[in-house]
């Protein structure tokens, strides 16, 4: 089971009251809520494995090079030399550290990839994993790693954790009217205003599923646009025209598979006597409660 984690903390500060505190009156809510997803998680789908993979560049600099907009809205500092700040409610901001420490209490590993976002940790770790993978996210573009023939789906967390949707080939045809493997395409023609990613201009869902369809994917679309066959006129403009957007977009979108991470995975295993104390301990200096106990529980199987 492979956690995007920022994906669920964000989801956790947002959906548990910031009321939660620690005695200090640091807010705890997104690392409560953190624990009892992966309570709930851990218990629902009995992951052999799970870790937590980690945005170490929430905005690479070569994503940066190819599409400038790219996550240029969530920018709040540019450095130089390094990560740009993103912007993260402070609330939210001083938990991270609590989050990384609870992590660790759990036995669950943080890998993250200097110059790569956690969707390309996620992405390698499944393309080069030998056992089924379930991948937890409330990013759609995740859908592109969708597998059947290999076992890789993809738990989704977009209708909240009390609806969520085991995503698998048949339901993305279902869904959007195409293949999991045209996902990435379906993406960059679609774009994406969350991620700054303009899409070709007139080119929806349906229109991108359409073309995807007709046409297999986003070269052959191209290359249709380019001889003016099948397909409209007034598609075949807006494919030409975006032509400098299409000759980047694809390497932004694709998420990397092919990360040297070594070998990260931790079998899920019972807190021994130790661990058990320290993750009790440092519940109680942060007021994880409960939380804390649903997730050891869930974990000692």
């Amino acid at each position: 089971m492979l956690l995007d984690t920022a994906s669920l903390y964000f989801r956790a500060f947002y959906g548990v009251p910031d009321t939660v505190r620690a005695g200090d009156g640091t807010p705890v809510n997104a690392a409560r809520g953190l624990l009892d997803m992966i309570a709930k998680l851990v218990t629902a789908y009995e992951p052999t494995h799970v870790i937590a993979c980690w945005d170490d560049d929430w905005r690479p600099q070569w994503r940066v090079d190819l599409i400038p907009s790219y996550k240029a809205h969530r920018v709040v500092e540019v450095v130089e030399t390094g990560a740009d700040v993103e912007e993260i409610p402070d609330p939210l901001e001083a938990q991270v550290p609590i989050i990384r420490e609870e992590l660790a209490a759990l036995g669950i590993p943080i890998v993250g990839a200097a110059e790569h976002e956690a969707d390309d940790v996620i992405g390698s770790l499944a393309a080069q994993a030998q056992m089924p993978v379930d991948i937890v996210t409330g990013d759609r573009d995740l859908f592109q790693l969708v597998d059947d023939a290999r076992d890789v789906r993809v738990i989704s967390t977009v209708k909240g954790m009390s609806n969520l949707e085991v995503m698998t080939e048949d339901v993305i045809l279902e869904r959007y009217g195409i293949r999991a493997a045209q996902y990435a395409d379906f993406a960059t023609l679609r774009g994406d205003a969350s991620d700054g990613l303009p899409g070709v201009a007139g080119v929806g869902e349906k229109t991108a599923a359409t073309l995807l369809t007709a046409h297999g994917d986003l070269d052959a679309i191209r290359a249709a646009a380019e001889s003016g066959t099948g397909m409209t006129k007034s598609q075949a403009t807006k494919v030409l025209a975006a032509a400098d957007y299409l000759d980047v977009a694809p390497r932004v979108v694709a998420v990397v598979k092919d990360l040297d991470l070594g070998d990260v995975a931790v079998p899920v295993r019972a807190l021994d006597d130790a661990q058990r104390a320290a993750a009790v301990a440092l519940a109680e200096r942060w007021n994880l409660g409960t939380s804390m106990a649903r997730a050891i529980a869930a974990l000692d199987r």
